[in-house]
């Protein structure tokens, strides 16, 4: 049995990829977690400039967000996880995926007689303008505004994915 934590980031990674299978796209995951991505998305066929264009994802899930007007303010990256996602310097572009679920993993999937609801919102932002940090600390925690207009779905997921060149 998962304990809550494992449980809980295991259904934010889930809760991702029934998105991508929604939107026809394909999931992929490096061997180890080294890098700060958890996922990455690729597209197939040519999009605009380029073929098979790809994102790459750090997904995170909370139980209890907070936040200000038009934003969480995600307080569970620490100042390396930042690093790792911010900058314009990556071939591949980065997005953090913070995944609001119910404290109660009874809740996360709800079957009904329509299908199965998955709860609760997954949100996106990029970092690329953000600047990492020079020395990073594992331990100290460094907070993302993520704009609640930036709902993931499975639509937005495959505008992220196909004009990747944008971001």
């Amino acid at each position: 049995m998962l304990d809550a934590n494992q449980h809980q980031g295991k259904f934010g990674e889930d809760y991702v990829r029934v998105l991508a299978s929604a939107a026809g796209l394909i999931v992929f995951k490096e061997d180890l977690d080294v890098d700060g991505v958890d996922l990455g998305f690729r597209a197939t066929g040519r999009h605009g400039r380029v073929y098979s264009p790809a994102i790459e994802a750090q997904v995170k899930t909370w139980s209890q967000p907070a936040g200000t007007s038009g934003n969480l303010v995600y307080r569970g990256l620490s100042e390396s996880q930042f690093s790792q996602l911010a900058g314009p310097d990556y071939t591949v572009p980065r997005f953090l995926f913070v995944i609001c679920v119910p404290t109660d993993s009874r809740q996360y999937a709800t079957s009904t007689m329509d299908g199965i609801l998955l709860r609760n919102l997954g949100y996106f932002v990029s970092l690329r303008d953000e600047q990492p940090i020079a020395n990073p600390d594992r331990k100290r925690k460094h907070p993302v505004k993520v704009p609640t207009a930036n709902v993931l779905t499975a639509t937005t997921l495959r505008r992220l994915t196909e004009t990747q060149s944008v971001w």
